[in-house]
């Protein structure tokens, strides 16, 4: 993509925030944090323009930074895969966010195998495959991984191989300093007690959560609740509050807003008090995943409300 795309993808939509409802009710939306609130950009809350190229993702932090003001982000693998072992490229990815002064946190992999597959060959092919970008977090300086956990079969056999897929990967991951987050994306990664005694069984620091405001759909896999559309969800507010205590991330799921700038499937001075309560020191992750805004209006809608929330606890 060349720069006029990028250059005009970003005007536009500088120019639909200030004309968008939520963007004329809550007009500091650009604001600095709040001194204790620090907020990051989840890469998949752009992942219409990087899919229909309005947006290069090797540029991800300078366009945070253009955009939203915000000065850490979290990135996802899908948009990397062909530079996977590509060491140089991770060099010159770090390059740009060190130059605009932002913060790579953690990368998202998706599509890498099941860690917690019944078979001993798949498991380890899932776990190598995940090895790379643990190196790629290494080297852009982040401090995590997240991955999925699912597998197939009883709930016996899924944890007890979870506990070795997820066990061993951290152990690569200690060694080069990275962590290894769970996410609830659906299925038993939205049943924060199951995920939960895995953590626990195996015992390193270096596993840990990430738990999302949304996603607790258990009956089916990544999990979304968008539109109510679940037929048997964990209850979020007990998921996020038994997550917390492992976190590492925190992420601000948001579909959609009502007129006074609220979240309509989630309360969110709810979710960040169990947040702040827990003494979570780290990043809360903007995720946009609705389609009633523009992906750049609801990143900013998103943050106008993480901000209007937090100031109120």
């Amino acid at each position: 993509m060349n720069n006029y795309n990028r250059r005009k993808f970003i005007a536009l939509s500088a120019a639909a925030g200030t004309a968008t409802t939520i963007g004329a009710m809550i007009p500091n939306a650009f604001a600095q944090n709040s001194s204790d609130l620090k907020i990051s950009l989840a890469q998949w809350s752009l992942h219409r323009a990087y899919r229909d190229g309005s947006l290069d993702p090797k540029n991800f932090a300078a366009d945070t930074k253009d955009m939203f003001n915000l000065d850490a982000i979290e990135y996802v693998s899908d948009f990397y895969a062909n530079e996977k072992h590509n060491a140089s490229y991770w060099k010159e990815m770090r390059k740009i966010a060190d130059d605009q002064g932002v913060t790579s946190l953690l990368i998202m992999i998706d599509g890498e195998g099941e860690l917690g597959s019944s078979s001993d060959t798949d498991r380890t092919q899932s776990i190598d495959r995940h090895k790379p970008w643990i190196d790629a977090a290494r080297e852009m300086g982040c401090h995590s991984v997240r991955v999925n956990a699912f597998g197939k079969g009883t709930d016996t056999a899924i944890k007890a191989a979870l506990v070795n897929g997820l066990g061993r990967l951290t152990e690569y991951g200690e060694k080069l300093g990275i962590n290894v987050l769970v996410e609830n994306h659906g299925l038993q990664t939205s049943n924060a007690a199951f995920m939960v005694d895995v953590i626990k069984q195996v015992n390193n620091p270096y596993l840990g959560t990430l738990p999302d405001f949304g996603n607790w759909c258990i009956s089916k896999e990544w999990g979304g609740t968008e539109n109510n559309s679940c037929s048997y969800m964990y209850d979020p507010y007990r998921g996020v509050e038994e997550y917390l205590p492992y976190a590492k991330g925190v992420s601000a799921k948001a579909y959609a807003f009502d007129k006074d700038g609220n979240e309509t499937q989630m309360d969110y001075r709810r979710m960040l008090k169990l947040v702040k309560d827990a003494g979570f020191q780290g990043h809360i992750g903007i995720e946009y995943e609705g389609q009633h805004l523009s992906e750049p209006d609801g990143i900013r809608a998103t943050k106008a409300l993480l901000e209007k929330a937090w100031k109120s606890l």
